[in-house]
């Protein structure tokens, strides 16, 4: 499996015949530079954690232009149906969805889900994190956390979905901060390795992963942070 991060909670992963975009906000972020169609070539999926404009992101104009599945729950489907997106696939907590080559879960997230319409905040479900289980062999089971807090049903998480991978928020006020984050992965999560994500991007959360990495040390679990844009393997 090969995944790529655009900054901020942005992932791209490629298993088997699928090409998946995670939350895919590019344009208006600033740690990306790239081209919005390059990044997203050949997606066969979008999956959004919540609702929230900086994770929604430039989903409408990838399933437009790609024709990729959007897979997310079950508000966020009818409100971008309104946006032109036809082909879509809703889902909640507690179940799987069968994309072909891989399957997603929703999982308990502490946060908020909504976006600005109209100018008014709008409910757009539950927040969750993802868990993509991939049917092709040896490729790893991968949870992207999205936006939360630690909670201590982490542990269940770990022991329903058994992620090996997680793509972890670090960046503090919005979200886990450094010492929550690895607090989490410690002590609910049996990680082979994981990637923060969720920093870097405004100047009101944390900036880099250096807190991060300095907690995690002593732990089992590998610490990746990547260059945004180039792709590395899972």
């Amino acid at each position: 499996m090969w995944a790529t991060w655009f900054g901020h909670s942005a992932v791209r992963l490629e298993t088997g015949d699928a090409v998946i975009m995670i939350d895919p906000f590019l344009s208006g972020n600033p740690s990306f530079e790239g081209d919005v169609m390059e990044a997203a070539k050949e997606a066969t999926h979008v999956v959004l954690t919540h609702g929230h404009d900086d994770h929604i992101g430039d989903t409408v104009e990838i399933c437009k232009a790609t024709g990729a599945q959007l897979v997310a729950n079950f508000e966020i489907c009818m409100y971008l149906g309104t946006k032109g997106i036809e082909n879509f696939s809703p889902g909640n907590h507690g179940g799987r969805i069968d994309c072909g080559a891989f399957d997603v879960a929703f999982v308990q997230a502490w946060h908020s889900s909504s976006s600005i319409i109209d100018g008014v905040p709008q409910y757009l479900g539950n927040p969750a994190g993802v868990v993509i289980h991939p049917k092709a062999a040896k490729h790893p089971v991968v949870l992207h956390m999205g936006d939360t807090d630690i909670f201590s049903d982490m542990k269940l998480i770990n022991e329903v979905h058994k992620p090996s991978i997680g793509f972890v928020p670090i960046g503090d006020r919005f979200t886990m901060g450094a010492d929550l984050a690895a607090k989490a992965c410690k002590d609910y999560f049996d990680f082979e390795t994981v990637v923060p994500v969720h920093y870097g991007t405004f100047p009101i959360i944390d900036q880099d992963a250096s807190k991060f990495e300095a907690a995690m040390e002593g732990s089992d679990t590998s610490v990746v942070v990547p260059v945004i844009g180039a792709p590395f393997q899972l």
